[in-house]
């Protein structure tokens, strides 16, 4: 017998087929996830340029209307005006807002509900989110003082008429809780929770959130340690859902109680004196 009469082995290199179709030659690698910590670095870089810009532009649109509009007001007393200061901080989350957007869908390919952590709750969960901070409000304002304190702070400038306390309330309520939420419950919450661990980010967080509110409640420390158990309710929810849609809620109902009850105490806005030191102490989010 010769060796003609063996046929050679033969090997297929071909992948073996699967159910789903010929297997790859290489595992597809998964997309980048987003919340590192070169994206916090260039948020907070962005924030620094993006405060510049709006009050560049803020300052710019003033000048080009005041002569149609008739304004007197000088630029040192512009640091004071609740509209101007309401409309710079518009134009500063809106910027925020495009920058996160960009780099959720954009860069990562993502859809931006996704990208920040938002599902969708239940119709009944939304209510008892909103019910809660309904109940926070109604708590922190019963809280006792345990902390030095006082009745007047830079936060109350901003009711010095009715005009401009509708104005700062509709901004509380319509706008600062999802921005105030996407700055902390979403870019810090997230790099903070996947680099160090939930808990660290929950205080973190909430220690954060109470920092921004020092500005306006200078010296009414109290009122400052309220702001940041609050804060902590928020991170709390973020932490334990892992959503971002019920600190917003809580944040929301929360301020929206707390501008309801100026309404009612100053008979809307109409006596802002003295009643005001009483009721517009621990809105989180102007």
């Amino acid at each position: 017998m010769t060796m003609d009469n063996f046929e050679s082995p033969h090997f297929d290199s071909t992948p073996p087929a699967t159910a789903l179709g010929p297997a790859p030659a290489f595992a597809a690698e998964p997309p980048p996830a987003p919340w590192t910590l070169r994206d916090l670095f260039f948020f907070l870089a962005f924030s620094l340029a993006a405060l510049l810009i709006a009050q560049f532009v803020t300052l710019a649109v003033y000048f080009a209307l005041k002569p149609l509009a008739g304004w007197h007001a000088s630029v040192a007393s512009l640091a004071q005006n609740p509209f101007f200061l309401l409309a710079f901080q518009a134009l500063f989350y809106l910027l925020l807002l495009g920058y996160v957007f960009l780099l959720v869908v954009t860069h990562y390919h993502l859809p931006f509900l996704q990208g920040i952590r938002w599902r969708v709750p239940a119709p009944g969960s939304a209510l008892g989110y909103l019910a809660a901070g309904v109940a926070l409000a109604i708590a922190v304002q019963f809280a006792p003082t345990v902390l030095p304190d006082k009745d007047q702070f830079p936060l109350q400038q901003l009711f010095s008429s009715a005009a401009s306390s509708y104005a700062v309330g509709a901004f509380a309520i319509l706008i600062a809780p999802f921005m105030e939420e996407l700055i902390f419950r979403c870019v810090f919450f997230n790099v903070l929770e996947t680099r160090v661990s939930r808990g660290f980010a929950i205080f973190m967080t909430a220690l954060l959130f109470a920092a921004l509110h020092v500005p306006e409640y200078w010296g009414a420390w109290n009122h400052v340690m309220l702001i940041f158990l609050v804060g902590m309710v928020f991170s709390l929810a973020r932490g334990v859902t892992g959503s971002l849609a019920p600190s917003v809620l809580l944040h929301g109902a929360y301020n929206a109680s707390l501008i309801v009850g100026i309404f009612i105490a100053t008979q809307h806005f109409k006596h802002l004196e003295g009643l005001l030191a009483l009721a517009a102490h621990t809105v989180a989010g102007v």
